[in-house]
């Protein structure tokens, strides 16, 4: 195996061009589907790597439980460095597991908060809260609830109200915290996807944006409610919770929505540039993600035939 062993840490490096190509060639829908999936597999495959690399490292200090065979140097041959790897996976290891658990913390913390916030309001999907820091976030949980400030409201006209309730409505209903809550976690095991992390965050708010703009008829509408929310509203309470102005950048949301709305199809067709982009950027995730997947796989069988019966 050699170096090829440490592909699936590797790897998440081809993040940055296959979120550029799905953010610029593809439908919000399927670029945010389509890096979601992408960020799992690649997080997963590179802390099994991780821990594959910590067992076959501290295999032969004295005192561990682990199985004699996995000591075996026709196994530590499978990973250079060996000793000097698995010493080292292990705080980077722990490092993953407590930068995952705190963000599900925060996650929960926040979530809670604000239904606090919400307890002996009428229990309606629209939530608003007296406060006059403008916001707008959606609140996830059962049917989920909308949750905005009487100060958003006021900065907005009765048809600008309409564009904030469509886009917020969308991510309720697409469940778009989880797929930020899984790219937040992938980022924290592999700082090399935050791209994808950053992709898909801008590819929920864009998914809403269209959607609110077919509801309401009028994209320019939309447009100028988002820029209008955007100087007035503060910021998100957590990445976790999507945010009708927020994240950035706005001006992007803002262009695309002035600009024709992309095509309904999903996945555009493969003899035009943006089907071309769309297959590259799928067949490269796909190339990670089979590579990582093979090298985590293959350190596995190397552990398992040298395991004793």
């Amino acid at each position: 195996m050699g170096v090829f062993v440490f592909l699936p840490l590797v790897l998440p490096l081809t993040a940055w061009p296959i979120a550029r190509l799905a953010e610029q060639h593809l439908h919000p829908r399927a670029a945010t589907l389509l890096l979601t999936g992408a960020a799992a597999v690649l997080a997963v495959c590179s802390t099994l790597c991780l821990a594959l690399l910590m067992v076959v490292g501290t295999a032969q200090l004295p005192g561990n439980p682990l199985p004699d065979g996995w000591s075996d140097p026709e196994v530590r041959e499978a990973v250079p460095y060996d000793e000097v790897l698995g010493v080292a996976a292990i705080p980077v290891l722990n490092a993953v597991a407590g930068g995952c658990a705190l963000t599900l913390w925060r996650h929960h913390r926040m979530r809670r908060r604000l239904r606090r916030a919400l307890d002996g309001l009428p229990g309606s999907q629209v939530a608003v809260l007296p406060d006059e820091t403008p916001y707008a976030h959606a609140l996830p949980g059962g049917r989920g609830r909308i949750v905005v400030s009487a100060g958003m409201l006021a900065a907005l006209r009765p048809r600008e109200r309409r564009a904030l309730f469509a886009h917020e409505r969308v991510h309720l209903a697409a469940r778009h915290h989880r797929y930020l809550l899984l790219v937040q976690l992938a980022a924290r095991a592999n700082p090399f996807l935050r791209p994808l992390r950053t992709a898909v965050l801008y590819g929920a708010e864009r998914w809403a944006d269209e959607e609110a703009a077919r509801t309401v008829g009028d994209r320019r509408l939309v447009a100028r409610a988002i820029g209008k929310a955007a100087l007035v509203s503060a910021p998100a309470p957590a990445p976790a919770f999507p945010g009708f102005a927020s994240p950035g950048p706005v001006p992007r949301r803002v262009r695309a929505l002035l600009a024709p709305a992309p095509p309904a199809r999903v996945w555009p067709p493969a003899r035009t540039a943006a089907g071309l982009a769309a297959w590259a950027a799928a067949m490269g995730t796909a190339a990670s993600a089979f590579s990582s997947a093979n090298a985590a796989v293959a350190l596995f069988l190397v552990l398992q035939a040298a395991t004793p019966l």
